[in-house]
């Protein structure tokens, strides 16, 4: 193979072309992100009781609801504090409600519909970004998942990957962290405005098979997750804040409800 110095001293021509392939190289440095050198990733302080370690272990994965405001909440506290975060595969997910979370639209990157191509764009992100939410949109084979997941160790990137009928949990994943029971509050027999949801979070990790359980309020009264404090689940709801449940809300509702 020809050196670029061997190139330069051909003709002028090559001088320049050596110049600026130095010059890519050196922009392409600069922009690559080095391994991280944290071993987690924070979380919101209301998710901090749901794994042991407090954060989001970097250089691996963790199966997850696909839920919007679940997404976007343990996107939260990394990108406020300045990491670069991605979603491929979410079509829906809206960058309002992304900012209502906290997260830096700036360093946010959005694949909304990848197609086919989903985990390659992942596996490319993984390169750069130490935050991603990946939607599959069909089985990844065994060979391509250990692949991504070498590529994750390498760089100290996390991936979140929701679950969907098509892929169930992901394999060699850390853990999982799941939104279940949703309470909505607001909502009357008919009637009422809905202003906040209470839901529940569980996470089960590899290292920790117990599982954990935080309920917080997801989204809160001011779009973001909002702990539920002891005196909020103990007070009952006045007649114009009635809870709605499961026999009052009509089932479309509901089910957009637990969708997040």
């Amino acid at each position: 193979m020809i050196g670029l110095d061997a190139i330069a001293s051909l003709s002028p021509a090559g001088d320049s072309r050596a110049g600026e392939v130095l010059r890519l190289r050196r922009e392409i440095n600069r922009m690559q992100r080095r391994r991280s050198e944290h071993a987690l990733l924070p979380l919101d302080p209301a998710f901090a009781a749901l794994l042991p370690e407090e954060g989001l272990q970097t250089g691996t994965s963790y199966t997850v609801s696909p839920s919007p405001s679940l997404v976007l909440a343990l996107l939260s506290a990394a990108s406020q504090k300045g990491l670069w975060c991605a979603v491929v595969g979410m079509p829906t997910l809206g960058v309002e409600a992304a900012a209502a979370f906290g997260i830096d639209l700036a360093r946010l990157i959005l694949v909304p519909t990848p197609g086919d191509r989903w985990l390659a764009a992942t596996s490319a992100l993984a390169e750069v970004v130490p935050l991603i939410v990946v939607a599959p949109g069909a089985r990844a084979r065994d060979a391509d998942v250990a692949r991504l997941s070498a590529r994750l160790r390498d760089r100290g990137c996390t991936l979140l990957v929701t679950e969907s009928p098509v892929t169930e949990r992901w394999p060699q994943s850390e853990g999982t962290i799941r939104l279940h029971d949703p309470h909505w509050h607001g909502l009357g027999a008919g009637w009422g405005l809905l202003s906040d949801c209470t839901v529940t979070v569980t996470a089960q990790t590899r290292h920790s098979p117990r599982p954990s359980s935080v309920r917080v309020q997801l989204p809160g009264g001011h779009g973001a997750v909002e702990a539920v404090g002891v005196e909020l689940a103990a007070l009952p709801a006045r007649p114009a804040e009635s809870v709605a449940s499961r026999e009052s809300a009509p089932p479309e509702l509901l089910r957009w409800a637990e969708a997040g």
